[in-house]
């Protein structure tokens, strides 16, 4: 059991988040987006309701937690007891300082919310009383997370307004339950809806129309459907200026929101207009229009700064980025990607930079102004936009350059070590290398603060001293957090020789202290002899456009240029899994010995073609990037005769390395290597069980929904999902599938996991074997798809309903936690966090049990 812990995780960036807009508001930070307009007016229908008065619980967030299981025992409660209805007066739980948690009353404000301090870390519990079963729209914001009659959704807690969710209320007592997210503010009503199926405008995703060209667009919209009925067949008709387009959907779910795409044509417009009008048309099956909208387009030249879109393939969703073209045609252009910080939107980013002569600078979005920290979906954002901007502006492929500020600074640091041969140089403005550490780093600024402001922050000398506290491990902790290699950004430092470094930091930078750029001065002083290192003099966080436009970083790019294959002659490079980044230059990394620890090799070939690796099983060589006649490899010591100049594979068996063929796509390698997240990608499609008791189909379906739903809003998101009888091989060919249910309720399951060594059915889970029986197991667990060379299966399963309910938490789709290919707990997982996890681990290279690690409690 973890002996000791410091404060928690949610605690932490909850204060790291008032403090940074407090320092932002004082530097006058122009990129920042807490100050866009958030969506009040109500176009969907009529406001059935407001709620006015509920009952509030504070939950103080210290304890012993991860932040993959965090602890929720008021959820849990709700889940598990569906008669429990709260009051004022019984105590609720007893915190570490011997205080009584109650419900107490609380009511809004003159703006109809629900605000005061008391709301931080608190949940709110709300009731509605209807005298008949109807269809309405919730809308919510400030919350994280919501149950409502149970069933969990997802919230709004970066306060935009965009939430809406379709629910059938029950007759009599309906109950909402809401977790307050970053601000201690929230807003909740009822809205009687307008129509069944109907646009809403709230959150929609459009290029910029270019003034010069005659071309088709790309955009997406968000339909509501408040019935109950799957909507097949409908169309979107989009018509610019007379240019029609006629548009197929996906079917969307009963009671669901979905962003569908939907594309358009234009004509080159004039030079004079700055708006075009586009009319959007919903029509059904039959081409009955049922809904109308009028989207406004802004127009720009191609030869200044504007917006892109394309088609992700990660889930099928419109995504943007933005763009600060080259005011020159002259060939061999450079590409600069700009990564964003936390709370800015893409387009803003773009903006703060000047038009270069010699490049186009290309920002992309995160999925989301706050998104994934470049981490996870954010990662995949910034290499789409990457690819798409290459294709489009063909930069010379040696000219590739990398920069960002704050989130995006440490964006910088860790896309720049995790894909080192991709930029010839990199530029951490205002950045941190490691998400965690800075974490930790903000927790040893508190501690250092006098007594009396920690007194004002409302923090005591007892929880002080349990901050205090250093923190142990356990084996079942660590294999855990194992599944998050990828993302220690030092434990890949190294591979920062592969690009020179420049590191702007502001002299007085509160936000990210400048104490973590000099301490980044120091480990590159270590071994790096191509980096710059500017503290600019009484800057802030933000100082002006100049703390990314700064010219001594471009000149600083124009110098560097990334090595041809046929030059390099030394060579390291550092992987935590190969499905995140396997390769630098001509050598790729296939499979690693131990699962996500760090893996490497180190190349030269001063004295021969010699190669060093640790932690490496398989590994690619390929000869045909090189001019040299290459007759022999040494590799750990063993030498091998090498008859062809294109690839050769080498495989460690034994400590002793063979030639070997290319390795199966049937096994583990950089094309799907796992833990569970990596499921949620290639274009996924989302699966629910029909089969089962009408209650365990609800739960299925609410699962799938929820997820969905939180994909959307993290990650802007577009997953289709599916009743399990419409799923077939042949259609769903070559994609991701996330099933839920288990092989007695998802019919799904025979398709897809018959040969599957882990097989969940009604109150069994046999692991390959070992097996174990009652309803509260629940499982997340990824495998490859036999039937496909790229596809991934993810597993979201339950012996029953009590284990599905434990299983609600989709904390997988949140950067910043870890998950591994298996992860197998009990209902007690919302009490106990991580304690509760039964078994954890990773398959074998060859997706087996026998061959894999697993940690067992």
């Amino acid at each position: 059991m973890k002996i000791v812990t410091p404060l928690n995780l949610v605690l932490i960036l909850t204060l790291m988040v008032t403090l940074n807009c407090m320092y932002a508001q004082k530097t006058g930070n122009i990129v920042e987006y807490f100050g866009k307009e958030k969506v009040n007016e109500v176009s969907e229908g009529k406001v059935l309701h407001i709620f006015k008065t509920g009952l509030k619980l504070q939950m103080p967030r210290f304890g012993f937690e991860s932040s993959s299981f965090p602890n929720d025992p008021v959820f849990e409660r709700f889940l598990m007891n569906s008669n429990y209805k709260p009051t004022k007066e019984p105590t609720f739980d007893i915190d570490f300082l011997g205080n009584p948690l109650r419900w107490e009353s609380i009511k809004v404000d003159s703006t109809s919310s629900f605000s005061d301090r008391g709301l931080r870390s608190a949940y709110v519990y709300l009731s509605y009383k209807s005298n008949s079963e109807k269809i309405v729209l919730f809308e919510a914001s400030g919350h994280s997370l919501a149950l409502i009659n149970g069933f969990p959704h997802e919230g709004d807690h970066y306060d935009f307004g965009y939430s809406l969710i379709p629910i059938k209320l029950k007759k009599g007592e309906n109950i909402f339950v809401l977790k307050v997210g970053r601000f201690p503010r929230i807003r909740a009503r009822l809205i009687t809806p307008s129509t069944g199926l109907q646009f809403t405008s709230r959150d929609m995703t459009m290029p910029d129309v270019q003034q010069e060209e005659n071309k088709d667009y790309i955009g997406a919209i968000r339909i509501v459907n408040a019935t109950e009925n799957w909507i097949k067949g409908a169309k979107i008709e989009a018509n610019l200026e007379g240019n029609i387009a006629i548009n197929s959907m996906e079917a969307i779910p009963p009671l669901s929101v979905q962003k569908v795409p939907f594309s358009f044509t234009s004509n080159p417009a004039q030079a004079s207009k700055k708006n075009m009008q586009l009319q959007l048309e919903l029509k059904s099956d039959k081409s009955v229009t049922l809904d109308k909208q009028e989207v406004t387009l802004q127009v720009k030249s191609k030869y200044k700064h504007h917006k892109k879109t394309f088609v992700s393939n990660i889930d099928n969703s419109v995504q943007y980025y933005s763009v600060a073209p080259s005011t020159s045609n002259d060939d061999s252009q450079a590409l600069f990607l700009s990564v964003h910080g936390a709370s800015v939107e893409a387009v803003n980013q773009a903006n703060a930079y000047k038009q270069k002569d010699w490049g186009t600078l290309v920002a992309p979005t995160n999925r989301r102004p706050f998104g994934f920290a470049w981490e996870d979906w954010g990662r995949l954002d910034a290499l789409e936009v990457l690819a798409d901007a290459t294709t489009i502006y063909k930069p010379d492929p040696r000219k590739i350059y990398l920069t960002g500020h704050s989130m995006g600074g440490h964006g910088t640091w860790y896309l720049g070590a995790t894909y080192p041969d991709k930029f010839a140089a990199i530029a951490p403005c205002a950045g941190y290398p490691d998400l965690l550490a800075y974490r930790d780093g903000f927790t040893k600024r508190i501690l250092e603060m006098t007594p009396e402001r920690l007194e004002r922050m409302g923090m005591s000398s007892k929880i002080v001293e349990r901050m205090k506290l250093q923190s142990v491990n356990t084996p079942m902790e660590n294999i855990i957090e194992r599944a998050g290699t990828p993302s220690r950004t030092l434990k890949l430092e190294r591979n920062y020789l592969q690009s020179g470094v420049y590191v702007l930091h502001g002299e007085k930078d509160n936000v990210v202290p400048t104490s973590i750029a000099r301490e980044m001065r120091e480990r590159l002083g270590k071994f790096h002899n191509d980096f710059t290192y500017y503290e600019y003099p009484d800057g802030t966080h933000w100082y002006g456009n100049h703390s990314v436009d700064w010219p001594p970083i471009f000149d600083f790019f124009k110098q560097r240029t990334i090595t041809k294959d046929k030059d390099v002659k030394n060579l390291e490079f550092f992987t935590g899994s190969p499905g995140v980044s396997a390769k630098s230059h001509f050598i790729t990394i296939h499979q690693q010995e131990k699962p996500f620890e760090v893996s490497s090799f180190d190349f030269s070939k001063e004295n021969g073609f010699n190669i060093t690796t640790n932690n490496v099983a398989i590994l690619e060589v390929d000869l045909s990037h090189l001019t040299d006649t290459i007759s022999a490899v040494t590799i750990d010591g063993n030498a091998l005769e090498v008859t062809a100049n294109g690839k050769i594979f080498l495989k460690k068996d034994s400590d002793k390395w063979t030639t070997t063929s290319a390795p199966s796509l049937s096994q583990k390698g950089p094309h799907r290597n796992g833990g569970f997240k990596d499921a949620f990608r290639n274009n996924v499609v989302f699966v629910y069980g029909t089969k089962g008791t009408a209650e365990e189909s609800k739960w299925n379906y609410h699962k799938a929904l929820f997820d969905a739903e939180t994909f959307y809003y993290r990650a802007n998101g577009n997953v289709e999902m599916i009743k399990d009888t419409d799923f077939s091989l042949k259609k769903y060919a070559d994609r991701n599938v996330i099933i839920y249910g288990n092989k007695d309720n998802n019919a799904a399951w025979k398709l897809l996991l018959k040969d599957s060594p882990i097989q969940v059915a009604t109150n069994e889970v046999d692991f390959n074997g070992k097996k174990l029986t009652g309803d509260q197991w629940g499982m997340y667990f990824i495998m490859a798809r036999k039937d496909s060379e790229n596809a991934s299966i993810g597993v979201v399963t339950a012996t029953g309903n009590k284990g599905m309910k434990a299983s609600y938490a989709n904390h997988y789709l949140v950067n910043g936690t870890t998950f591994p290919d298996v992860v197998l707990f009990d209902s007690e997982i919302l009490n106990q966090g991580v304690d509760a996890v039964k078994c954890a681990g990773f398959f074998g290279n060859d997706w087996s049990v026998e061959n894999g690690e697993f940690e067992w409690k």
